[in-house]
């Protein structure tokens, strides 16, 4: 015996429907620069490169280094800050799925059971 459930596709419900889906949709926003992509090695590697070739008779001030090693910490914690909403993104992706399979499956549920109704007694023994 199979049941089908019929649904009221329209109206407010519906709207309401398709809001809830789009919102609990799973993250795919992908935005990542050049500049983001450049890691702190890179950013080492740069700044030995500079270090390395600046004038001898003009050597880089004690406040543009100071500058660039703030850049650099600044990088560091933007990148552990990056990892962590991802992690996040990620579990919370996990879990809107979990929640539409559990909503799946006690929809079935209802379905199955509303279709069997109540059994009757026919005699006690």
């Amino acid at each position: 015996m199979t049941i089908a459930a019929t649904t009221n596709t329209t109206g407010p419900t519906a709207e309401i429907r398709d809001t809830i889906e789009q919102l609990n949709a799973p993250s795919m926003i992908t935005r990542e620069s050049a500049a983001a992509s450049l890691n702190s090695a890179d950013f080492l590697r740069l700044m030995t490169a500079q270090l390395a070739n600046q004038d001898p008779l003009e050597p880089q001030s004690n406040e543009q280094m100071l500058a660039q090693l703030a850049q650099f910490s600044s990088l560091e914690n933007e990148t552990a800050s990056r990892t962590a909403l991802n992690d996040i993104a990620d579990k919370l992706d996990a879990l809107i799925v979990a929640q539409e399979a559990a909503a799946a499956a006690a929809s079935a549920l209802g379905a199955s059971q509303a279709g069997a109704g109540k059994p009757e007694i026919t005699a006690i023994t």
